[in-house]
């Protein structure tokens, strides 16, 4: 039965919304963790810029201290003022800098004196320089101290953390030191560090990277078991749908047969009773014919038709409203025995020979033996025939998980792929006479008795049925409606 369009649809919308609402999450969950990355990255910028400057004003503090206690008042009571143009004053300044910040991570130091000229810079080149230092220099000589962030380098390295230089400038009073007041003297000039923060910000852009790197993993990870899951559970609700519309299909089917086998059957026992009078009325006039003269041919034929066609609705009746099993101890290789036996003269008409494996002995089951002889019979037969210049057919017989398996074979043609998709419906037949229910009423036999059966070709050429009874004792269907 061909699947509807919208069926189709309904089977394959519900697995895409699962999968696109997983992939979105996912994408929404990446987003967010690399927003957050972003987010920390920043605020360790900025608590690296807080300490930066925390630490830029300690080290003034400290610079400011050591150049007073150090250089300034020494040279002011030795030569009574402070030169820095004569060279043992520049040396001594030179070495009370360097020495307070040899273990601290500056480049450039720049003290300038009240006039805003360089008085003294790691850069001997710069020493006599005027107004060097912009509004920062005029800030510090009023007394406020001031820092400044300067980066070099492309706009989009800066946004993203990375630019080639990060130097931290600041501009703070030089005061003199009053007793037991720490740098709240008058301002005696300035003092301008540069200090060199490069390395730092490299550092937090590995971290950014580290961090979008680890989270990419971890996402990736996460989207392959989301794959493995939405696959998994694409493949559940697929079966599931196939499961639904397959007992759909065949409830409608069901409900059809069923009112086709009550329509045969309610026919059938209209025709079965003038039939009857038909083919008793021609035996009676074979009877007076056959002391007469004349012939008996069509007295013969109108007999043979009708029993052919009593057949016929027998078939049918028994495939609307079968019969149930009577069910006692049964040996199911002695039954098929039988069927073999009372074959043999079809056999040997036909050339063909069966091959007998069944072992010596197998579980009893409850059964209906004589409903079995007839589907076994049936089964024996559409083999025999499916070999018209002759053939073996082969029985065999074996117990697996708690049922019996009965396989008959044969070496035919096998059965074209077209013909093995409706070998089950009723009234699909390949002979040139037949009624198409001889496999259909097989098949309700063995249901009949809990059991299921299959039909299907060979590898090595023909077809083979095979048919599995439960070993334990069956429950006869129940027809009673619980009031």
């Amino acid at each position: 039965m061909p699947i509807k369009p919208s069926a189709i649809t309904e089977r394959v919308k519900p697995f895409r919304l699962v999968k696109y609402f997983t992939f979105t999450s996912l994408v929404l969950v990446f987003l967010g963790t690399l927003m957050l990355s972003i987010l920390n990255t920043h605020w360790a910028r900025t608590l690296l810029r807080q300490k930066s400057e925390a630490y830029s004003r300690l080290l003034v503090e400290n610079l400011n201290h050591q150049v007073f206690i150090q250089f300034i008042l020494p040279v002011a009571v030795r030569y009574g003022q402070i030169e820095l143009r004569r060279e043992e004053q520049a040396e001594r300044m030179d070495k009370v800098v360097r020495s307070t910040l040899h273990s601290f991570q500056v480049e450039m130091v720049n003290i300038y004196d009240r006039a805003g000229t360089i008085a003294y810079s790691f850069d001997e080149s710069r020493v006599g320089v005027t107004d060097a230092g912009g509004r920062e220099l005029a800030a510090a000589l009023a007394g406020e101290t001031t820092i400044r962030l300067v980066q070099r380098g492309n706009w989009l390295r800066i946004f993203l953390g990375i630019p080639e230089e990060s130097r931290l400038v600041t501009f703070a009073p030089l005061r003199a030191e009053r007793p037991l007041s720490t740098l709240s003297g008058p301002v005696l000039g300035a003092v301008e560090i540069t200090q060199d923060i490069s390395d730092d910000y490299r550092a937090i852009f590995d971290f950014q990277v580290s961090v979008i790197y680890t989270s990419t993993g971890v996402m990736g990870l996460l989207l392959v078991i989301m794959i493995f899951v939405v696959r998994r559970g694409e493949h559940i609700i697929e079966q599931r749908n196939q499961e639904r519309l397959r007992l759909k299909e065949e409830l409608s089917r069901a409900a059809h047969l069923a009112s086709l086998g009550e329509m045969i059957a309610a026919v059938s026992h209209e025709i079965r009773n003038p039939l009857g009078i038909i083919r008793s009325s021609a035996e009676l006039l074979k009877k007076k014919l056959a002391g007469t003269t004349q012939s008996t041919a069509i007295a013969d034929i109108i007999v043979e038709e009708a029993t052919r066609l009593n057949g016929i609705i027998t078939d049918f009746l028994n495939y609307a409203r079968p019969a149930e099993p009577h069910l006692i101890p049964c040996q199911v290789e002695k039954v098929l025995e039988k069927a073999i036996t009372n074959l043999a003269p079809e056999l040997e008409a036909r050339n063909s020979v069966i091959e007998n494996r069944l072992p010596p002995s197998l579980p009893t089951l409850q059964a209906d033996a004589d409903m079995l002889y007839q589907a076994f019979l049936n089964l024996l037969l559409n083999a025999l025939q499916a070999m018209p210049t002759g053939g073996k057919i082969e029985v065999a017989a074996r117990v697996e998980n708690a049922a019996v398996e009965i396989s008959i074979q044969d070496q035919g043609e096998g059965l074209p792929e077209e013909v093995l998709a409706k070998i089950w419906d009723p009234f699909f037949t390949t002979k040139e006479r037949g009624t198409g229910l001889g496999l259909g009423i097989v098949r309700k036999v063995i249901e009949a008795h809990q059991g299921d059966i299959r039909l299907e070709n060979r590898p090595e050429g023909g077809a083979r049925a095979v048919i599995r009874l439960p070993a334990k004792a069956a429950e006869p269907p129940d027809t009673h409606v619980a009031s």
